[in-house]
């Protein structure tokens, strides 16, 4: 099997050559737009040996209207395709999928609804537990205000994803967060969240593709996320929140991508064999079955490509002794 064929197996459940690896991390900021984002993520793939291709997104929601009391909200507006930094974004894509063909299966990574919220209020930077109650704080002040932004930031990133899979992706990794125990409330997250989450998703679904559903952050339930679509589901284990099996129950019938953490451990911190351990003991645990190796979330930038590899290899020796 290639690369490509290895993952849709294992997505649709058929027998695989071995269980397919998909890792990612941000690359430096001088690599963020333009030919050298293209160059970094075909360098990383070549080296990293992944099996998914998942295209960063440093083009994200624009903060072009200060966000400082909870009305500020409802002066966001939509973008249409033409905006810039949709434009770049589909720039980027295009010329990565020129070079990539069919080594693997292409994602984009599209941040979800809060997380673009996020961004629209002022940047990717800050988003952790204490400051991210900004949303929640003002949503409960000014519901209405916070509503027709997250509507305007909906059909923004409805519009990114459409054009995404018109421009030859298989499919989007969508980060959702707000799932997040301390944050919403499961009221706040039935009205405000999640009906923005499931019309991108749905967005992603309206041709055939192939699509991730990463839930971030730490201290999740789950529990809201058990009827997203999604072929493939990916959360942290490592951060208080549910483990591989259990996660498997949550979601029947899905492919599950993990079992490494992606901050610290042994593939941050092992040597080469405690690596090669490390993936054995997980595919133990899972089999090869409905499942694809990976890590919590994105690995470390400066992590170096030879543990990644090891990391992948792993997935061969494993097929081999089996």
């Amino acid at each position: 099997m290639t690369n490509r064929e290895n993952v849709i197996a294992a997505v649709r459940g058929e027998p695989v050559d071995r269980v397919p690896a998909g890792f990612w991390l941000h690359f430096p900021e001088d690599c963020f737009y333009g030919e050298q984002s293209v160059q970094a993520h075909l360098k990383f793939f070549r080296e990293s040996g992944t099996d998914i291709m998942k295209i960063m997104n440093e083009n994200v929601f624009p903060c072009d209207i200060p966000i400082r009391e909870p009305a500020d909200w409802g002066k966001i507006r939509p973008f249409g395709r033409t905006a810039p930094f949709i434009q770049d974004q589909l720039e980027i894509t295009k010329r990565i999928l020129d070079q990539v063909h069919d080594q693997g299966v292409v994602l984009l990574t599209v941040h979800g609804l809060v997380a673009s919220a996020w961004h629209a209020r002022g940047g990717t930077a800050g988003y952790e537990r204490g400051h991210s109650s900004f949303l929640t704080d003002h949503l409960r002040r000014d519901p209405k205000a916070v509503k027709q932004a997250y509507e305007a930031i909906t059909e923004t990133l409805c519009v990114l994803t459409e054009e995404a899979l018109k421009a030859g992706v298989d499919g989007i990794y969508y980060a959702a967060l707000g799932g997040e125990s301390y944050l919403y409330t499961d009221e706040e997250f039935a009205e405000f969240v999640k009906p923005y989450d499931l019309q991108i998703l749905h967005a992603a679904d309206k041709r055939p593709a192939f699509n991730i559903l990463h839930i971030c952050k730490d201290c999740l339930n789950l529990e809201r996320y058990r009827d997203y679509p999604g072929d493939v589901v990916n959360w942290g284990i490592f951060s208080d929140n549910p483990g591989l099996q259990e996660g498997r129950k949550l979601f029947p019938g899905r492919a599950i991508l993990g079992g490494l953490d992606d901050r610290s451990g042994v593939l941050v911190d092992g040597t080469m064999e405690e690596i090669h351990q490390a993936v054995y003991r997980v595919l133990d645990e899972m089999g090869t079955h409905k499942f694809l190796l990976g890590a919590d979330c994105t690995l470390p930038t400066e992590i170096s490509m030879e543990r990644i590899r090891a990391a992948v290899d792993a997935t061969k020796e494993y097929a081999r002794k089996a």
